[in-house]
């Protein structure tokens, strides 16, 4: 039976950290805490935190993280274990209850941003409302430039709204397989600038970046995901 996201994070729970891409946590949020000028005892907002990965390594730097999920089982594997300093709720992205608390914030992985195609913009504005004047995001989208390029077998790509449908099968903890439809946001750097835009936020940065390897590198046709960063707007 073919199910979609959440219920997909249900069926993974913790198998969802063996997969290749989580593997890099270290490196990307030794990045962003350098791009976005993160120290100890700062706020930060991590919006799609899936099992907490990131909002776990942010705590260990010192860093106050709240950490949201639509997924009650990676809110639950989030919270096991969980550094000082890191909390975690069981939230919708796209109704986001904060006001101008969050120093910073994370939306990365496709945890939250590009799951639900043509909701994008109101988890965008509901993480706008969370920042503080001055706060900085870390955004990270898929490449529409990169979704066509390397088309995966199965897969297709609807160039009108810029989604990207495949049908993928994964397992769960036990090695029991399922599959899942799913559909998925891309985008072009100028798509992302413009929507950041409209909900109050300035672009500061736009680079091509791959899992586990962020680094400063220009938009181009070779990476499969776009990482924004980009600054509350005063008011």
């Amino acid at each position: 039976m073919s199910k979609q996201w959440p219920e997909m994070a249900e069926f993974m729970g913790a198998a969802y950290l063996r997969y290749s891409f989580t593997k890099g946590t270290e490196q990307e949020v030794a990045f962003l805490a350098g791009v976005l000028g993160l120290e100890a005892g700062q706020r930060v907002l991590d919006v799609g935190c899936g099992p907490g990965r990131h909002a776990h390594a942010l705590a260990r730097r010192g860093i106050e993280v709240v950490g949201v999920d639509l997924s009650p089982r990676f809110v639950e594997l989030a919270r096991a274990g969980a550094p000082a300093g890191a909390t975690f709720e069981c939230l919708d992205a796209r109704r986001l209850p904060y006001e101008s608390e969050f120093d910073a914030a994370l939306s990365l992985c496709q945890g939250a941003f590009g799951l639900v195609p043509g909701e994008d913009g109101d988890v965008l504005a509901g993480i706008a409302r969370a920042l503080r004047s001055g706060g900085r995001l870390a955004l990270s989208a898929f490449s529409s430039y990169f979704a066509v390029r390397f088309l995966e077998e199965g897969d297709t790509f609807d160039a009108g709204a810029g989604v990207n449908h495949e049908h993928t099968r994964v397992r769960n903890e036990s090695g029991e397989e399922a599959g899942f439809d799913l559909w998925t946001s891309c985008f072009t750097p100028r798509e992302l600038r413009l929507l950041a835009e409209r909900t109050g936020l300035t672009p500061v940065e736009l680079w091509s970046v791959a899992p586990g390897a962020y680094a400063s590198d220009p938009p181009d046709l070779e990476h499969p995901e776009l990482l924004l960063i980009a600054l509350k707007n005063g008011t």
